[in-house]
């Protein structure tokens, strides 16, 4: 099972407190894949369909626990040579589809339809709690998360333009700077960073997915420093090389030009050491000077031995 069926299966199980919250919950899963439609005696009926078990599953327990309803159930299976099926949740009964009509802010009370229903009505997020409700009935519809041990990224996909701003000033309201973008007829509202990814799981109350992602989050940023720090640590190594391979080639040539007796003795007894312990860094250098100095000090001196090889170089004519 992927992550993302694995957070909607717990959205699936969470129970709203409030009657309140219910509704907004529902209000989001009727938006997304609900529909009025009429039957022969032009009498209106509500239905909901989705391919997906879980949101036919929450869609019947919130219609029962928060209106009880009649409801009818149809599975339809598109496709004989396949297992794929659809679920339809029809509610038939004159009273229960005004109630329900009427609860979700589509129908006033003189009953009139509500303008265009594909937008959030304003007086179903009044309240903290059901922003929260609201969201996660979007996300159980639409949503979508990528398995964190391979990428940060969760995205709730809708057709309308406006509904997808309506649910990017939501989740801003919980301090998440989610994104938009189009994709084919979608509208695609997305999250790219872990942290408030954590933070939306966080606010629809996924929080065992919450958890798995940010011990996810812990061992990947564990990997990194430790990555970080074994790079920079081969990359000083490296450089230490280079500049002790270089130093020992311009006492070499010293000594086979000139030898180490024009040398100052300062000079001449860190060339000694250093072709002695070439592996030895300038500090351990410093330490076994007869009159010790610092890595500074060391590094100075074979600075100095360098630029007399450089020049005796240019005076033998053996630079390159």
């Amino acid at each position: 099972m992927s992550f993302s069926s694995r957070v909607k299966e717990e959205l699936a199980r969470q129970e709203s407190r409030g009657r309140h919250c219910c509704i907004a919950e529902f209000a989001a899963i009727f938006i997304l894949c609900g529909k009025i439609k009429s039957d022969k005696c032009k009498k209106n009926y509500l239905q909901i369909d989705t391919e997906n078990l879980t949101v036919a599953q929450k869609s019947y327990i919130l219609l029962k626990k928060t209106f009880q309803v009649q409801i009818e159930v149809a599975v339809h299976n598109h496709n004989i040579r396949s297992s794929g099926v659809s679920f339809s949740l029809i509610v038939k009964r004159h009273q229960d589809v005004i109630l329900v009509l009427k609860a979700l802010k589509i129908m006033e009370e003189d009953g009139s339809l509500w303008g265009d229903f594909q937008k959030i009505h304003q007086r179903l997020v009044q309240n903290t709690c059901c922003k929260r409700a609201y969201l996660r009935g979007s996300f159980l519809v639409a949503g979508s998360v990528t398995n964190p041990e391979k990428a940060y990224h969760l995205e709730i996909a809708v057709l309308s333009g406006q509904y997808a701003i309506q649910l990017k000033e939501l989740m801003a309201d919980f301090g998440m700077e989610a994104k938009i973008v189009e994709r084919k007829k979608y509208h695609v509202l997305y999250i790219k960073e872990g942290s408030q990814i954590v933070d939306f799981l966080n606010v629809i109350e996924a929080h065992i997915a919450l958890m798995e992602l940010e011990n996810v989050r812990i061992v990947k940023e564990v990997r990194n420093s430790v990555n970080r720090q074994v790079n920079c640590e081969t990359a000083n190594i490296s450089k230490t090389v280079t500049a002790a391979a270089r130093q020992i080639e311009d006492i070499r040539y010293l000594q086979c030009k000139m030898g180490f007796s024009q040398l100052a003795d300062g000079l001449r007894e860190v060339a000694e050491l250093r072709l002695d312990y070439p592996d030895s860094s300038l500090q351990e250098l410093g330490k076994m000077l007869t009159v010790p100095i610092g890595k500074s000090g060391v590094n100075h001196r074979l600075r100095k031995i360098g630029r007399i090889a450089e020049q005796l170089r240019e005076k033998n004519g053996d630079i390159s």
